[in-house]
């Protein structure tokens, strides 16, 4: 019996984009650029959430044609209302199921999707059956234990609190895809040759504490799921608790926090 294709439970375009949005548009540019990308390809974006990596792909001015999918029908709706390029196609589909017929596409990409994944060897195996011979498939998935300064924020300081966030950091920082070396081996155990791996580097800033805070009182992601569980004392401590660690003996106003993700990119042989 296969597991489920995700892990990441959705709920609302909008909510995600407040948790993610932001950060997928700073991060698609430099996958693209790692990845490459040729005039008049035809690309996939696998898990395509809201929309960012298509939208980036298609301010290149690059390719013809942009299937996208994703599980998850708010995302779609979502990315289908602000689409405007007609290159571009969102559809529900499945990483690990990909609704193409095989040797589809001259490349194949896949942004922060992976490690919420519980097989990505199912879903790489997709992405190198949909890719033609010789083209490219890339992915980016967090350094969510060494390089992602803003969750582990949250998670270290609620999983000094209360013994239920400290299982779900753990879960955060041992998903799969995430530690250094793991996708240029899943890469290379899927059979995919010319293999490359890097790390890709961003900042993310926020205007004050009650913008690095509102995407945790949404409902998608997991620290905002966890929030969601919690009644109005304990999560008025851990949000208190959250702001010090933000403030930093500080007054509230910006903040700026790195970001790290690894990437990998390889081709199909042939």
């Amino acid at each position: 019996m296969t597991s489920p294709s995700t892990t990441f439970i959705s709920h609302s375009g909008e909510d995600y984009e407040r948790m993610m949005g932001r950060w997928s548009r700073r991060l698609a540019p430099l996958l693209i650029d790692f990845a490459g990308l040729g005039e008049g390809e035809r690309v996939l974006d696998v898990g395509c959430g809201t929309g960012s990596l298509a939208n980036a792909l298609a301010a290149t001015g690059l390719p013809a044609e942009i299937q996208a999918i994703d599980l998850s029908a708010p995302y779609i709706e979502q990315a289908r209302r602000r689409n405007q390029d007609p290159r571009i196609t969102f559809s529900l589909g499945d990483a690990c199921d990909v609704p193409f017929p095989a040797a589809s596409f001259d490349r194949v990409l896949s942004l922060l999707v992976l490690h919420f994944v519980p097989e990505p060897q199912r879903a790489i195996a997709q992405m190198r059956r949909v890719a033609r011979p010789g083209a490219v498939v890339a992915a980016a998935t967090w350094d969510a234990r060494g390089g992602l300064v803003a969750n582990r924020m949250f998670l270290d300081t609620a999983a000094m609190l209360d013994p239920q966030a400290g299982e779900l950091r753990q879960r955060s920082f041992t998903r799969p895809m995430t530690r250094p070396g793991e996708l240029g081996g899943a890469w290379r155990d899927g059979g995919l040759v010319d293999v490359a791996e890097t790390a890709l580097a961003i900042r993310m800033e926020f205007d004050d504490f009650a913008d690095y805070w509102r995407p945790f009182e949404g409902r998608d992601g997991p620290p905002a799921q966890y929030v969601a569980t919690l009644a109005t004392e304990p999560r008025e401590k851990l949000r208190e608790a959250v702001r010090a660690a933000y403030l930093d003996g500080e007054p509230d106003g910006p903040r700026s926090y790195a970001a790290i993700a690894w990437a990998v990119r390889g081709r199909v042989p042939g």
